[in-house]
């Protein structure tokens, strides 16, 4: 069963010095665009204002064709021109602004075309990086490690088109991290064609996905870093508690820090990839948008429990948002 630890809310007090002010975080992935907005106090505290989320998929074909889709990147610009007037509207009375940082990550790094994309978002005011796989995963990190004071850590973040672990203590330096081209949109292409997945597909996808992450166990394990909990953020993760507690509206406070045993995964992957994409759609408690690609996702976390031998994960939706916020504010100081 998913438990849930005390203290629900996202705090994340941060170490070094930061800027106080109000910033906003845009994150377009390969399945989802999302945004905050947080406020920095004098304490170096943040705090959330205001989330946005929507299923955009990006990273359509990519896997296949190298080249983000004229229609997906319609679908990502429009959400974001919606973002931008949510900015307009949440800017301080006193005039000082919204400091923003838009991000994109595996989709747009893969694509031929990311150059035309950015222009796409240029035109309608919002200044976009596409950030390498390193960056993606330390800013990952460094916000989901904010509730964890002092715990080694290994952060997975599942996203539709790579996955980041990253290891380390929280509060310092990641010790070690990888992004790897292996996502739950990119395992369904590659592997999922039938409906619902076969289990030859699903052993195939299984063995693909460890014989990629399995060096980076290795050489975890030589370097004798011990882990004391697995951290997963990202729409993956929150889908498991989401599911498994049948939440017909959201909760997040429900969600945040919960910790969800392997046989509550396992349950849910079972219930997921036994059906069809049409009876996964009308489950309670999963967005119909992630749908299509959540069974590989639920596969991939089983894969990154396996090779690191721990029987749970903590949903943690302090995520990279929150950490893109953070060095925004340090970068600022």
């Amino acid at each position: 069963m998913a438990t849930h630890l005390t203290n629900p809310t996202p705090a994340c007090p941060a170490a070094g010095a930061l800027r106080p002010g109000r910033y906003a975080a845009i994150d377009i992935g390969t399945v989802t665009c999302r945004m905050l907005v947080a406020d920095i106090d004098d304490a170096g505290s943040l705090h959330e204002l205001r989330r946005e989320y929507a299923i955009t998929n990006l990273g359509e074909d990519v896997d296949a064709t190298g080249m983000l889709k004229p229609e997906a990147m319609r679908r990502v610009a429009e959400v974001v021109a919606r973002y931008r007037k949510i900015l307009d509207e949440c800017a301080p009375a006193d005039g000082s602004g919204v400091t923003v940082t838009a991000v994109a990550t595996s989709a747009s790094r893969d694509a031929g075309n990311a150059d035309e994309f950015v222009g796409m978002l240029a035109a309608v005011g919002v200044t976009l990086a596409v950030v390498p796989g390193e960056r993606e995963a330390a800013l990952s990190f460094a916000g989901a490690s904010c509730d964890f004071a002092g715990e080694r850590l290994l952060v997975v973040d599942v996203g539709g088109g790579s996955t980041e672990l990253v290891a380390g203590q929280a509060g310092g330096r990641p010790v070690q991290a990888h992004s790897f081209n292996i996502g739950c949109r990119r395992v369904t292409e590659k592997f999922l064609a039938a409906d619902p997945p076969s289990a030859d597909e699903l052993d195939r996808a299984r063995a693909w996905i460890a014989e990629g992450m399995r060096p980076y166990f290795d050489d975890l394990r030589s370097s004798g870093f011990s882990l004391e909990r697995v951290v997963a953020v990202a729409g993956t993760a929150t889908s498991v508690v989401a599911v498994h507690e049948r939440m017909a509206e959201y909760d997040s406070s429900r969600v945040h820090r919960s910790v969800v045993e392997r046989a509550t995964l396992d349950e849910v992957y079972a219930q997921l990839a036994g059906v069809t994409l049409d009876e996964r759609r009308q489950v309670v408690g999963l967005d119909p948008g992630r749908a299509p690609v959540i069974v590989a996702g639920l596969v991939i976390l089983q894969v990154v429990l396996d090779l690191a031998g721990m029987p749970s994960f903590t949903v943690s939706e302090s995520d990279i948002l929150h950490g893109i916020v953070l060095d925004a504010a340090r970068a600022a100081d």
